[in-house]
């Protein structure tokens, strides 16, 4: 499977961005989709994760409450809702897809999310 995501940018902190992750390839409903975040000079951490159905959602703890993933099955697409950023949000989102948890089979390009203070 093939992964991209899109739709970061620079945004003020308590702002919001909908971040998107397109696949391509195998069937998507047969994939754990999730998302992780790499800011400079640190390690890549877990951010969310959502059944192959979508019934089921898992988040990071700093997450919680902020941040929604879900997914359209029949877009092959996930979908990352990032509200109330903080300047310690700033990092490269990317999308991944695994077919059990954690979704760490595949990976896709990312997208940067910049969270000005």
């Amino acid at each position: 499977v093939q992964l991209q995501a899109s739709g970061g940018g620079l945004v003020q902190a308590g702002g919001s961005l909908r971040l998107s992750c397109a696949a391509s390839g195998r069937t998507f409903s047969s994939y754990v989709m999730g998302w992780f975040r790499q800011a400079p000079g640190k390690e890549r951490e877990f951010v969310a994760s959502i059944t192959k159905s979508g019934a089921g959602t898992y988040y990071a703890d700093s997450m919680k409450g902020r941040f929604t993933i879900s997914r359209d099955n029949a877009k092959n697409t996930v979908y990352l809702q990032t509200n109330s950023l903080k300047p310690e949000d700033t990092a490269v989102y990317s999308c991944s897809a695994g077919s059990r948890w954690p979704p760490t089979d595949y990976w896709g390009k990312g997208t940067q999310v910049t969270v000005s203070s």
